[in-house]
């Protein structure tokens, strides 16, 4: 499949106060992953997400980082119980010395769901995985981001799926090197209020998701949460870390991907 139209285009120029990355997701469907990271470097993209290390070597031929690394945790089967940990925290160790080795920022982890256990219990059991690994990351400059998702439409009985529960995960660990995935279109879903929230727990915020809502598209116009404030009172609170897109296009991939990174770079 042929490249869109703006491939021949001139690299673009960002102002860079706001890192951004991407996922793959972005570019819809047809392109390498050699081809997405020519045009995400082209257009100002500093990284992408979820990428595992056996393509690093992609990224890095286009000056891209692995912003956000793939761990043995997932959606439903997660850190809230205990007898996952053993496995996960085998995985996620391996991730943070893959992450070091190659200068990735940070690697996500993600609760599990509910089936049944409360939410204090799963609370508990976080916390208690967390407490396990959050040496090793610290050692090694890596942070652990606990991602926020949501359990309305998406992914039913997730657990972490209030910024209050997963705060309160980030207070009992209490390490610099373990904070909150802070994705914008799930807490949208769940709680609304983004930027008041953003700025009151950004302290525990180690990573931002991007997408439109409804429907976890474009960020422009056609949904409802307004991005280019959002970006602006992330960066206007100090914020250093990365944000990645991670929406499915539904126009030409590399118009609806130079728009979300004008709209964010505030």
């Amino acid at each position: 499949m042929a490249v869109p139209a703006l491939a021949a285009a001139a690299p673009v120029a960002r102002k860079g106060r706001l890192k951004q990355c991407v996922t793959r997701g972005c570019f819809g469907r047809g392109m390498s992953l050699d081809e997405m990271c020519r045009e995400a470097a082209r257009l100002g993209v500093v990284g992408f997400d979820l990428i595992g290390p056996q393509e690093w070597p992609t990224l890095k031929a286009h000056g891209l980082l692995p912003t956000m690394v793939p761990s043995g945790s997932t959606i439903r089967d997660g850190i809230n119980r205990v007898e996952n940990h053993e496995r996960i925290e085998a995985a996620i160790r391996e991730s943070i010395d893959l992450s070091a080795a190659a200068g990735a920022p940070n690697v996500i982890v993600l609760s599990g769901e509910r089936r049944g256990l409360s939410d204090e219990k799963g609370l508990e059991n976080c916390v208690l995985f967390l407490n396990k690994v959050k040496s090793h990351a610290e050692d090694k400059a890596v942070t652990l981001c606990l991602e926020l998702l949501n359990s309305k439409v998406n992914h039913p009985d997730y657990q972490c799926d209030h910024t209050a529960w997963g705060a309160e995960v980030m207070k009992r660990v209490n390490s610099p090197r373990v904070k909150l995935l802070y994705d914008i279109y799930h807490m949208q879903i769940m709680e609304g209020d983004i930027i008041r929230t953003i700025r009151e727990n950004l302290r525990y915020i180690g990573h931002f998701h991007t997408a439109g809502v409804p429907g976890r598209h474009e960020i422009d116009g056609r949904q409802e949460l307004n991005y280019a404030p959002i970006a602006q009172a992330i960066v206007d609170a100090g914020y250093t870390g990365y944000l990645a897109h991670e929406y499915s296009p539904t126009k030409d991939p590399l118009t609806s991907l130079d728009e979300a990174l004008r709209i964010c770079d505030v």
